[in-house]
């Protein structure tokens, strides 16, 4: 139920930022599948509105992936299961679920506040596609901005031409996504590189031994597997491993 509700939330969410303006924004009609005509303009205006809700629900995973901390922990993820060496193990499916559970907590503030302050006040017909867009844009800015560096942000404000922003509010999300994102393969690939750093120190020690032993023909991934999972377990390598996810976003 809890993620039924944060997914809609994102679409609708998104529904409020992508769909265009019209006059006197209304609650969204029972489908119906038949063709009627009707002289009646706001229900033309009520289908293509679901029509277009029904085309951003198409979208939710790549607002998923690229708007949220997914991006980070799944890298993460995939880095860690590449030291431990396990191959598949945990498998694909284990790890997106865990990276999904992951973002919905690291990101539910988020998307309350989107909630209480653009989607809540737009059906209710408080406010209007437009502003309700505005208000949804806000935390989502604030969010990415703060794991964004100003370096990456810097390099796409220069590509775009645009003129310097005063501050956050002042950055469209069509230059903060691509920095956004780029900022969090390099804090996903650096997380990565001091997870994999003690495993491969097991690695080259359990390669040197067996070199020195003679046993050239015995691979020493077959040796040092159980002494590195035997190490991530002794350290409650898990626990540590999300600790710090979480940590890192906040």
């Amino acid at each position: 139920m809890r993620i039924n509700i944060m997914l809609f939330l994102l679409a609708a969410a998104a529904a409020a930022m992508l769909m265009p303006a019209a006059a006197g924004a209304a609650p969204l009609p029972a489908v119906d599948l038949t063709v009627q005509p009707t002289d009646e303009p706001e229900q033309v205006v009520d289908t293509v509105k679901l029509l277009l809700l029904l085309t951003v629900l198409s979208l939710v995973p790549a607002f998923l992936m690229m708007l949220t901390s997914f991006t980070r922990i799944v890298v993460v993820l995939s880095f860690l299961r590449h030291g431990l060496g396990t191959q598949q193990t945990p498998p694909n499916q284990v790890l997106i679920g865990l990276a999904l559970f992951l973002t919905i907590f690291i990101m539910a503030p988020v998307y309350s506040e989107i909630n209480e302050q653009a989607v809540q006040p737009f059906l209710n017909n408080q406010i209007d596609q437009q502003e309700a867009a505005e208000r949804a844009a806000e935390p989502l800015k604030e969010f990415m901005s703060k794991q964004t560096r100003e370096k990456d942000l810097a390099l796409f404000i220069n590509l775009s031409g645009i003129e310097r922003p005063r501050n956050i509010d002042d950055v469209p999300l069509t230059t903060l996504v691509p920095a956004f994102i780029i900022s969090e393969l390099k804090t996903a690939f650096l997380i990565g590189f001091l997870i994999y750093v003690p495993f491969l120190v097991i690695d080259m020690v359990v390669a040197s031994t067996l070199m020195s032993m003679g046993m050239f023909m015995l691979p020493p991934i077959m040796v040092s597997l159980p002494f590195k999972v035997l190490l991530f377990v002794m350290v409650d390598g898990w626990y540590l491993v999300v600790k710090s996810l979480v940590e890192s976003f906040r």
